[in-house]
């Protein structure tokens, strides 16, 4: 099997069929095409180890990649490393015209044999897709096509009934079945594409679309496979702005929004969940986009705008309403707010008060929700890590390796590698070695 191509520095070499030396030739070149002569001190073991992540290059090799790349000087100065280089695809445009291409799409993207994991939008695509489901209003959809399928209210029920099956399954449980939910995606897809049904019908079908392309982009990104789950959520995004639900649109944006934290783009997660609060009013779903906003500002180091937005969250989520909760955040309970608040106290640097309310929320997450918890728990040792309590960091952090490996949750299993490099100045306490080589084999 090929070894994917994991960097954006890798992947735009690969688009021009470079090798790691074409691209050190060209450097070269672009180095003596500078007026102010830059010497180009770049070789084959500096690009190797700008795409293995070992090291950044310095703002002189930036500037000669950008040529080298036929970047303009703008990008580097509006996108952080490595974020400007090319090959980032955009997302297709909302609105009818486009729901079935972007399933199909987002198929495609699934099958793609160049597997590009780290491709993720930019954050100017992002809020250019937050703003077109914002102010773009849907056509009416049309009443029938012309294919030789009729969708009746028999069929409709029993797609739904069982999308409603596949999407609400536990995540242990999902990664078995991912297959029979991406065909029964692929089932709806022919249906919008090539059925017989009426405007209430189609309603319903995009609606399903929208669930079932979140459901298997989720699953794409518990496998870090950020394209494919970008271009799924795309998708989702489309059908649930045809199918004029907005609350369902609301949770696309916020799982953006969580994929770009988890990628450590915060910045670009703003934006989509400044829309998608303006534009849903369950407060339940409020205190989710709230919390994720305050995941983003706290990654940023604004404490004011996180704090700001933990109240938010917490008000929103202590109100009473007699309506059901969208489909997309019925997982939100005081569990999360207290370990997510407590991970936003992590990256503004208050440990102790991290501490108490990672632990409070531990206590009172349901034995259910496995893969959360695992994600909580290597929270955990990253915070018993800075208080140097090294002995019940391993306990967790190897816990929360347990859990990633049995949900086959690829990303959880990539966040407890990255505890790594903070286990190994503790290499002479007992255990440490052997979870260092565990995660060495993951």
């Amino acid at each position: 099997m090929d070894e994917p191509i994991r960097h954006p520095l890798a992947y735009a070499r690969f688009l021009r069929g470079w090798s790691q030396n074409d691209l050190v030739a060209r450097m070269q070149q672009a180095a003596r095409m500078r007026p102010e002569g830059l010497r180009c001190g770049t070789d084959k073991a500096a690009v190797s180890r700008w795409e293995h992540d070992r090291k950044k290059p310095d703002a002189e090799s930036q500037l000669l990649l950008a040529d080298a790349f036929d970047v303009p000087l703008s990008d580097l100065e509006r996108y952080p490393w490595p974020h400007w280089l090319p090959g980032h695809k955009e997302p297709l445009p909302l609105g009818p015209a486009y729901t079935v291409h972007t399933l199909r799409d987002a198929q495609r993207a699934v099958m793609d044999r160049e597997r590009r994991t780290f491709l993720t939008y930019s954050a100017l695509a992002l809020a250019g897709l937050a703003s077109q489901w914002a102010d773009l209003e849907p056509e009416r959809l049309t009443t029938a096509t012309q294919g030789s399928t009729r969708v009746d209210g028999e069929l409709m029920s029993w797609l739904e009934e069982t999308g409603t099956k596949l999407s609400t399954l536990p995540t242990e449980q999902r990664q078995h079945m991912i297959k029979l939910t991406e065909a029964h995606l692929e089932t709806v897809t022919d249906l919008l594409e090539a059925g017989r049904f009426n405007e209430a019908t189609g309603h319903r079908l995009h609606l399903l679309a929208s669930s079932l392309a979140s459901t298997c982009g989720w699953y794409r990104f518990d496998q870090g496979q950020h394209y494919a789950a970008g271009k799924l959520w795309n998708a989702a995004l489309s059908n649930a702005h045809t199918a004029r639900d907005r609350d369902q649109g609301a949770g696309v944006l916020s799982d953006f929004a969580y994929q770009a934290i988890w990628l450590g783009k915060p910045q670009s997660a703003l934006e989509p969940l400044s829309q998608a609060l303006i534009h849903t009013r369950h407060p339940m779903a409020r205190s989710a986009l709230h919390l994720r906003r305050a995941r983003a500002h706290a990654a940023m180091g604004d404490a004011i705008a996180c704090r700001t937005d933990l109240k938010a969250a917490e008000a929103t989520l202590l109100t009473d309403t007699r309506d059901p909760a969208p489909s997309w955040c019925r997982w939100m309970s005081t569990a999360d707010l207290a370990v997510d608040s407590g991970q936003c106290m992590l990256e503004l640097g208050r440990t102790k008060e991290a501490r108490t309310q990672i632990e409070e929320g531990l206590s009172l997450l349901p034995r259910s929700r496995d893969k959360t918890r695992g994600v909580f728990r290597t929270y955990e040792a990253r915070s018993l890590l800075q208080t140097r309590e090294v002995e019940q960091a391993l306990a967790v952090s190897n816990e929360s390796l347990d859990v990633a490996q049995r949900i086959g949750a690829d990303r959880c299993v990539t966040l407890v590698r990255g505890l790594g490099p903070a286990f190994r100045p503790y290499k002479s306490v007992d255990g440490v070695p052997e979870f260092l080589d565990r995660l060495h084999l993951c």
